[in-house]
Formats: C-alpha cells, structure tokens, sequence
C-alpha cells in the first residue's frame, strides 16, 4: 500500500513528484482544491456547505474539506493508495486526518532552502495569450522577456513576485514546517498506524529527486 503525503513549500518540486509516483504506482493524486471544485460541481451537502463559506470569501473549515478527503479515499481508485499533495497544512488538519481513520503509509518531505524556492518562483515568466512558461535561470527565452514563438512581453505572475514568495515562505514555516516535528515524534512512538517519514534533499535535480523518492519508497517496503 502506498498512502502517501508529501511535504515540502511552494516550488519545492511535490506536483511533479506526485506525477511520478502517480505513474509509477498507478495511485490517484488527491487535490484538495481539486476536490473542492468537484463537489461543488455536483451540488451535493458537501459542496454546497463549502460553497457558502466561498463566496463569503472564508476559508472551508477543516472538518469539511477532511470529510471530503475520507470521501475522496474511499473510492475504488484509492485501493492501492494515493498521493495527497498540499494537505495537511496545519498540525490541526494532520490531527483530523488521524481522528477519522484516514491511514497513511509514508510522509515525503521534499526539503529546499529558502533560497532556492525564491530563485525557482521569482524567476518563473509566462506568455499571457499561450500559457507558455520560461524560467530565466532554468529555461530562459531565446531573447530576454519576449515569447520564443510570438516575440511578445513575457510577463510574471503576481503570485511568483519576489514579495508574494517571501510571504508564502513565511507562512510555510509558521503553519506547515511543524508538520515535519509533528510526524517525527508520532513515528518515534510504536503507535503501528504512523507513517514512516522520508526526507529527501529537493535542491537535486528533479530526476535525481524522483530517483532518491522511489529508492526510499522500496527500501521502506
């Protein structure tokens, strides 16, 4: 069984991990906002409740988004295990997910400095019209701020300004870096429901990342 959540700040590399671990193992990635979206497109209790929450501009309670995890998990898809990215963000959310039973096998954490997400971010540019996306250290444009196909100004994101990724650098370490403490000492204890924590340095390459991953994954079989 292959349970797995993986860790780590924005721009640390977990949705393309989770594309592997996906592929490899044949396991869903779970999307919080993904399920959301979905519940609220089915009009059912759930996405109703979370909807009024949304467009009073407030944050889904936990309870709500950890019943829709438990939901989400019960499918057939999930039998042999899944890949939740993103959650839990709080040491309330990761203390819920144990109270309903939700089991995890393993917690993955992709660990980058500071430094590297703020380069990886801030750097990131993108064509408006396409979607296109550069990178002005990794995958630079073949002339400075216009698009490689149209020539037209590349923009950036306001969420990968250099100030956006300061604050949400911020708020990683305040709200989730804990998690990292919080799933140490449960795997210290003999409770036989704790996952085993894996942490893996995510500065490498993103296949030297993927390599490191899998290796640790079937060694902890």
């Amino acid at each position: 069984m292959k349970r797995i959540i993986l860790l780590g700040m924005p721009g640390a590399g977990k949705g393309t991990q989770a594309q592997y671990l996906t592929e490899k193992y044949q396991i869903p990635q779970i999307s919080t906002g993904a399920m959301l979206r979905a519940e609220i497109d089915a009009g059912n209790e759930l996405g109703k409740e979370a909807q009024k929450y949304m467009n009073a501009g407030n944050l889904v309670p936990d309870q709500l988004v950890i019943e829709m995890v438990k939901k989400r998990v019960a499918l057939p898809d999930c039998a042999s295990g899944f890949i939740v990215d993103g959650f839990p963000r709080t040491i309330a959310q990761a203390d819920a997910l144990r109270n309903v039973g939700i089991d995890i096998d393993f917690v993955i954490d992709l660990e980058v400095d500071d430094a590297e997400i703020l380069r990886r971010m801030s750097g990131r540019r993108v064509h408006p019209a396409s979607g296109r996306t550069y990178h002005i250290d990794f995958n630079p444009p073949k002339v400075p701020g216009k698009d490689d196909v149209t020539g037209e100004a590349l923009v950036q994101r306001p969420d990968d300004s250099e100030e956006t990724v300061r604050k949400r650098i911020v708020t990683y370490h305040a709200q989730t870096k804990p998690l990292v403490e919080y799933y140490l000492k449960w795997t210290a204890g003999d409770d036989p429901r704790a996952p085993r924590y894996i942490n893996i340095h995510g500065g490498n390459t993103i296949e030297q990342v993927r390599d490191q991953v899998l290796a640790a994954l079937e060694k902890q079989h």
